[in-house]
């Protein structure tokens, strides 16, 4: 379980980047470092449950943390790589993305009425859950206050404009096409995306 992460929280046009390399080192080579120790013991035994630590804030956003979430996000694509490389040798790796009340999140301003609903022991089970032999892989598992939800990111099937001619009033004139979420589809790897382009060139 990797789950190294500090704050330093400002607007961008405030923030130096200091803080902002220290909150991404802190956060993406705090998770990056412990799990290529437990690598390759992991693959020679041909078992392993890794559980890295994302946000809200990266997958969503929020205001005052743009090094926060860039962190968090860069531990989903580190973790959307790993999960592809750890098949073979049935290692799982799944993030959560808690609600919790820690050292780190004390002085935000919570009411303590509030703060007491948001207990780390309301997110434990999922962990758990994510380090067992039924664990899925690749998942983003969402928890606070007793709740789960899974966060997915998901591709539009989107619109085949042709080769010739292509313009930034076309891209303009199809938005609506092109964010319709009807069939979007969360790919396990980037391959599918490609597949997808190449399926609407073909058919186009």
């Amino acid at each position: 379980i990797a789950n190294a992460g500090i704050l330093r929280d400002k607007s961008f046009a405030k923030m130096d980047i200091p803080d902002f390399e220290l909150v991404v080192n802190v956060h993406l080579m705090g998770t990056v470092k412990p799990v290529k120790a437990a690598w390759e013991i992991m693959r020679q035994q041909n078992y392993g449950r890794i559980v890295v630590t994302t946000s809200s804030s990266g997958l969503y956003g929020n205001f005052g943390q743009s090094n926060y979430g860039a962190a968090k996000l860069g531990i989903i694509g580190f973790m959307n790589t790993l999960k592809l490389e750890g098949q073979k040798n049935n290692i799982h790796v799944n993030a959560i993305a808690p609600v919790a009340a820690t050292r780190m999140t004390e002085n935000l301003g919570i009411p303590p009425e509030i703060f007491d609903k948001l207990k780390p022991e309301y997110v434990t089970p999922g962990v758990v859950y994510l380090c067992s032999d039924e664990a899925p892989t690749g998942a983003i598992l969402t928890a606070g206050a007793g709740a789960f939800a899974l966060s997915r990111i998901v591709e539009t099937e989107g619109v085949y404009l042709g080769e010739g001619g292509l313009s930034v009033e076309e891209i303009r004139d199809n938005w609506s096409k092109i964010a319709d979420p009807t069939g979007q589809q969360a790919y396990v790897h980037g391959g599918e995306q490609s597949g997808k382009f190449f399926r609407k060139l073909a058919g186009g």
